[in-house]
């Protein structure tokens, strides 16, 4: 009859309603970011989570950007009346609303072959949270735009072609990005002994050493193999192309992308060129966040790179209150590393800081479950951010002050 679906194509959309289902279960059984870490690591290759969770060297900062938050006590007033709360505020321009925002993430189609970037932009447009996408993301810059109208940030590094970096600025504009964060603490890569033990190249590649634990994931190694935006450098049409048993000219090509003797100079510059909001990624000193200031940026992001770079740098929670005396008012202030909970955006909020972004804490729920886990991380961190606000007596981002922190040593 004409119309009529068969009976085999109604069977599989009946299925896959009901794994959908199934997942959502899942995921709703994850209660908060660790929760989400442990469902990542059975999901994804060993090789891949130790890149996720790893650190540099003896992963001292690592450890110390989630245990700083333990050294703040929340001090809550009481009897206020706090039948109502708005979590609105705003960060770059753009209206936010809740005050944490998704970091850049390269290589996203590692943590979720396929759609990788996109799933994450789709999970921020649905939740409306704010979404920064990275330089050396597996799609390219205007793919994910093109995933929603909601406001986005770009991540960028100062590349060694000219020619090269101005396009990409180009193509950031053209496509609609609200901001630009230059990341400052990459000139070379940090000493990732994780990886180097669970033998993970980027991208990852079979070896000997590697190949039973990728198969141990097939549903993994299935999506990654069949994807053709899983070894790609969306952005860089112009790389050599790579298999996931030769990554050599690849890896080399990367190599030479970056500029090695950065300067404020090339941050002046690229400020200038870009003529908005503009924040830079990597500050840990109060003259550095001056010298920030004085070349027009005009946010900072206090960050260790999630300890993936220097180890036994400080924690970024423990530099609000000396660089937002440094800085004044009006600048604003980001701190990335060890969010785990909403009690941490609370905190960082009260010692200075204008918003909080999010780099493990994202990649666990894409990890875990794609764009369904990214909506649950978001999900997760806005309600106990919430919950804080009102148990502490806030019924606004502006309420949020120095006096609802106490330091403990």
């Amino acid at each position: 009859m004409s119309g009529c679906i068969p009976a085999s194509t109604h069977d599989s959309f009946h299925e896959k309603d009901k794994n959908e289902v199934v997942e959502m279960s899942v995921l709703m059984s994850c209660y908060n970011i660790d929760d989400l870490a442990k469902l990542a690591r059975r999901r994804i290759p060993k090789p891949v989570f130790d890149y996720v969770e790893g650190g540099a060297d003896d992963e001292v900062t690592l450890a110390q950007n989630i245990s700083a938050f333990r050294r703040y006590q929340i001090v809550p007033r009481a009897l206020r009346d706090v039948s109502s709360i708005s979590t609105e505020t705003s960060i770059m321009g753009c209206q936010i609303p809740f005050p944490f925002y998704i970091s850049a993430t390269g290589f996203s189609g590692m943590m979720y072959p396929g759609e990788g970037e996109l799933a994450g932009a789709k999970a921020a447009a649905k939740v409306g949270a704010l979404y920064m996408a990275s330089t050396f993301s597996n799609r390219t810059l205007e793919e994910i735009a093109g995933v929603s109208d909601a406001d986005k940030l770009f991540q960028v590094y100062v590349l060694n072609d000219q020619r090269l970096s101005e396009e990409l600025l180009r193509r950031v504009k053209q496509a609609g990005y609200k901001g630009l964060c230059l990341t400052v603490d990459t000139v070379t890569g940090g000493n990732r002994e994780r990886d180097a033990r669970s033998g993970l190249s980027i991208p990852p590649r079979l070896t000997i050493k590697s190949v039973m634990q990728y198969m141990m994931r097939p549903k993994w190694l299935l999506g990654y193999m069949s994807s053709p935006h899983s070894m790609a450098l969306g952005n860089f049409p112009n790389m050599p192309k790579v298999s996931v048993t030769n990554s050599e000219a690849f890896t080399a090509a990367m190599g030479q992308l970056f500029k090695k003797n950065l300067t404020w100079a090339d941050a002046e510059k690229m400020v200038k060129e870009w003529d908005g909001p503009f924040a830079i990624k990597g500050i840990m000193s109060a003259a550095d966040a001056l010298k920030a200031k004085e070349i027009g940026a005009t946010a900072i992001i206090l960050s260790n790179h999630g300890g993936r770079q220097l180890d036994g740098t400080p924690a970024p929670i423990d530099l609000v209150e000396e660089i937002r005396a440094a800085v004044g008012p009006d600048m604003e202030i980001v701190v990335d590393g060890g969010i785990r909970r909403g009690t941490d955006i609370f905190k960082s909020l009260a010692l200075g800081a204008n918003a909080c972004s999010l780099g493990r804490a994202y990649v666990r729920g894409l990890s875990a479950g794609g764009e369904a886990g990214v909506v649950r991380a978001l999900q997760i961190l806005e309600t106990e951010f919430s919950r804080c606000m009102t148990l502490a007596g806030c019924t606004s981002i502006d309420e949020i002050t120095r006096e609802h922190v106490k330091r403990v040593d």
